[in-house]
Parts: structure tokens; sequence; C-alpha cells
């Protein structure tokens, strides 16, 4: 069994098209089909239900792809040991992070590593479903390490390294009820129409938790994926939103208040596989 046959084979499970794995690994389409309808004839099982649209794993091929996941981790492990004890790390480090993290200098972290390493090539990636998205990514081997902000313990398999933390504040357009509030408690949000980040999102998670904590209905009337631009949503009066204190800049003209009876303490942490070394 190849390691490049592996390869091939996680490629085209992740992308589901064989046409996508093959300009991700930079190779001819024919190369990636050659090697899987190999490594299907040395298992002597189908991998995948193939079709027009996209690619499916078989029940053997859904048995497979987290132990193909670990044989090419290991290997690039072994190349990694090999690299240092010559001089210095070379392979890949796939990262994934947030939209918008203010807390730490995230470009200035990366370039001091990229200067100490500049053999490894980094790849940094932005989850379309928010920190439970990288948390998936990681304990299914397409990341290395990710920040993520998840409120309580750690997921199972992955270890968390705390960096950082703020707060969310509420924040009104400046016309609300409660705008000229010095604080509010959760009590008073029942019924309220919320701006939030979808499920997933480490934002959402942390006010669900609250509100759930309290015993308190919240309304979610929109969701949005970038909590940069929380605030243009409640100055066009759409609703009311919770922002961390780093991005409270962004709410000029705006009210905020914080919030007692609740915790909306917002963490950034490191998250990486807990069954490998960081």
């Amino acid at each position: 069994m190849e390691l490049r046959h592996l390869e091939y084979f996680v490629a085209v499970a992740e992308e589901q098209n064989f046409t996508r794995a093959a300009a991700r690994l930079h190779i001819v389409q024919s190369a990636v089909s050659a090697a899987v309808k190999s490594l299907e004839r040395e298992l002597d099982a189908r991998l995948l239900d193939r079709n027009s649209k996209r690619v499916l794993l078989t029940e053997a091929g859904r048995a497979l792809l987290p132990k193909a996941r670990i044989a090419l981790d290991a290997a690039r492990d072994a190349a990694d040991a090999v690299a240092e004890v010559r001089g210095g790390l070379r392979g890949t480090l796939r990262l994934g992070t947030l939209t918008s993290i203010r807390l730490i200098d995230l470009p200035a972290l990366l370039g001091e590593f990229h200067r100490r390493h500049p053999g490894v090539q980094l790849q940094i990636s932005v989850a379309p479903s928010g920190s439970q998205g990288h948390i998936e990514a990681l304990t299914e081997r397409r990341l290395d390490l990710a920040l993520v902000s998840l409120p309580g313990p750690a997921p199972a398999g992955v270890t968390l390294l705390p960096l950082a933390g703020s707060t969310l504040d509420l924040v009104v357009p400046p016309d609300h009820p409660l705008a000229g509030r010095t604080g509010v408690d959760i009590g008073e949000l029942a019924g309220l129409r919320f701006i939030d980040c979808p499920p997933g999102y480490g934002n959402r998670a942390i006010a669900d938790r609250a509100f759930a904590a309290a015993h308190v209905p919240r309304h979610v009337t929109i969701e949005i994926t970038d909590i940069f631009t929380t605030a243009e949503y409640v100055r066009a009066g759409l609703g009311i939103a919770f922002v961390p204190r780093f991005l409270l800049g962004t709410a000029h003209g705006l009210a905020v208040l914080p919030v007692t009876g609740a915790d909306l303490h917002w963490p950034l942490s490191l998250a990486t596989p807990a069954d490998r070394p960081p």
C-alpha cells in the first residue's frame, strides 16, 4: 500500500469530487482515479460510490478514512523529525482561524514563525461553520491547529490552550428602550430580536448557553457569519446583538450595556488534537 494512494483517496473523500481532488493535489485526474482503483484492488473492497455530481464513501471507505489520515500524519511526523535533526522543520502547517481576532496579532505571530521556520508552508483557513467546524476538522485530521472560541470544557479528542479572553456586551440602537440604561439583567431580554452568528460559532454558543442557564428564551431573527459587521446590522435597526468588547470600536453611535445574571465570557484558545504533539 503506497502512501500516495492513501493521500489521493483522502483528497477525493474530502472534496467529494475527483476533479477538485486532482486540482488540490496538482496532478491530472486520471492519476487520481488510477491510484484509487489500485487501492480498491489491493484492499479487495469498493471505497467510493461514484456518480456525475459527487463521490460518496462506501462503508469500507468510511472505515478506511480515519486510518488513512493517521497513516499520513505518522509519515509526515517521521519526515519532520528527520528534518529537525538536520537543522530545520519542513512540511505544511494547516491552521484554522476565526474571521475577527483582535486579541492577538495573528499576522505578526505567523510572520515570526515563518522567519524561524522558513521551510514550513503555512495553510490558513476560516471554517464556514465557525469554531465547531474547526474542531471537526481537527478530529478528522484536516487541520493541525485551530484558533477557536468555545465555552466550557474541551471537546473529546481536543486539547485547548487558553490564549486570551473578552466579554460579550449588549449593543442596541440609540433609540431603543434599553439605550439609556447603565446595564441590563439577562431576564429582561426575553423575546427581543437578536442578531447573531449561526450555531457552531463561539459567540453564539456562549450566548445560547447563558440564556439556557438563566431559563430565558431568546429569539434570533438574523444570522450573520462575520461578527465584525454585527454593529452595522444593529445600526440599521434590525435587532440587538452581543459584541465582544475588543470589537466595540465598531459600535460607534450605538448604546453598549453590560449584562448581569449571565456568564458571557468570550474565550480565545488554541485547539490541538489530543493524541498528537502540537
